[in-house]
């Protein structure tokens, strides 16, 4: 190897080593149980990177390209094997109906969690347009969305955070003060509560969940029997758990697992989580991404290094995609 190569290597080893703040063998085992979701020597790859706050990923279903949101950025992007990294939407997520509410001038909230519904439409939490809204259009200059809903009882929500929708069709949503600058404080604040409600396929919009301080992540028990809810709280970094009654409402939550301790210590908290067909639960946390069984056993954690906010599954669940701070990561599972 020529001498000017050999720098060039040990220059690019050791820059690569530097700027990658997860470590080599990134899985964490507490129980052995944890390789029958991820191997020992499963490693992360860095698919994009340098986003202020990487967010709700979701796998697009025809293509298997990655959308996610960088939140403060106003922008969706679209992330395909072949293709790479480019943007999709823009605005994602504010559009100017409350200017009073941007923070600052280069900090407009946009879009956080992003799913397709059971009709293929990509449905977005948009902190800065405090609405849930579905994209109509983005073939023009600017994409078009209509609001599935963005007020309760006469008063503006907080700022959507995330979303799922149930087999019903009905959509449940986290509405935290995140895009509010002040956050509970805000004088544009005009829910109560930080709440947890559903959005029903007939359009009624009811709150189920009004004793959570940072509703955040949410998913549904393979079964739909459970609903998953993760609190983004320092001082309660906890993962609740409620049951689902048949006509959509929600029984009294009971507490999953409180991650408080590890908080303290980790980078991170709870935020978004998907639940594998099998049951495993796969929320991000302190550290990393964390999973569970569904008995609340902790098995392990993927650790990222730095803060992960969101996963999202590959179609046959061979793939967890992650949103961690100014990263889009993968990591390969066992299927």
């Amino acid at each position: 190897m020529r001498l000017s190569l050999l720098i060039l290597y040990f220059f690019t080893t050791t820059t690569l080593a530097e700027t990658q703040p997860w470590p080599e063998l990134p899985v964490l085992m507490h129980n052995a149980e944890l390789y029958q979701v991820v191997a020992a020597d499963a490693k992360l790859e860095r698919l994009a990177d340098d986003f202020r706050w990487a967010e709700g990923p979701v796998v697009e279903p025809q293509s298997g390209a990655v959308l996610f949101s960088d939140v403060p950025a106003n922008t969706v992007y679209r992330w395909h094997e072949q293709q790479g990294l480019s943007v999709y939407l823009q605005p994602s997520g504010y559009t100017g109906l409350y200017p009073e509410d941007v923070p600052e001038q280069n900090l407009q909230e946009g879009a956080n969690g992003l799913i397709f519904n059971a009709a293929a439409q990509l449905v977005l939490a948009q902190h800065g347009d405090r609405r849930l809204a579905v994209l109509l259009d983005n073939a023009g200059e600017s994409p078009s969305y209509q609001t599935l809903v963005s007020h309760y009882q006469g008063k503006l929500l907080n700022s959507p955070n995330d979303v799922v929708q149930h087999s019903s069709g009905a959509y449940y949503f986290t509405d935290p003060p995140y895009g509010l600058k002040g956050g509970d404080d805000a004088a544009q604040k005009q829910q109560a509560v930080n709440g947890v409600y559903r959005l029903s396929a007939a359009g009624d919009l009811t709150l189920l969940v009004t004793e959570l301080t940072r509703p955040n992540g949410l998913a549904f028990s393979p079964d739909e029997k459970w609903l998953y809810v993760a609190n983004s709280d320092h001082k309660a970094a906890q993962w609740w758990r409620y049951p689902v009654h048949a006509d959509g409402s929600l029984g009294v939550g009971t507490l999953f697992f409180d991650a408080t301790e590890a908080a303290k210590t980790l980078r991170g908290l709870p935020d978004g989580l998907k639940v594998l067909p099998s049951g495993y639960i796969l929320a991000t946390g302190p550290g990393g991404v964390w999973v569970f069984t569904p008995d609340a056993q902790h098995l392990g954690t993927i650790q990222t290094g730095v803060a992960a906010a969101n996963v999202a599954l590959s179609p046959d669940q061979q793939f967890l995609y992650i949103t961690a701070t100014h990263y889009l990561l993968r990591i390969k599972l066992v299927r």
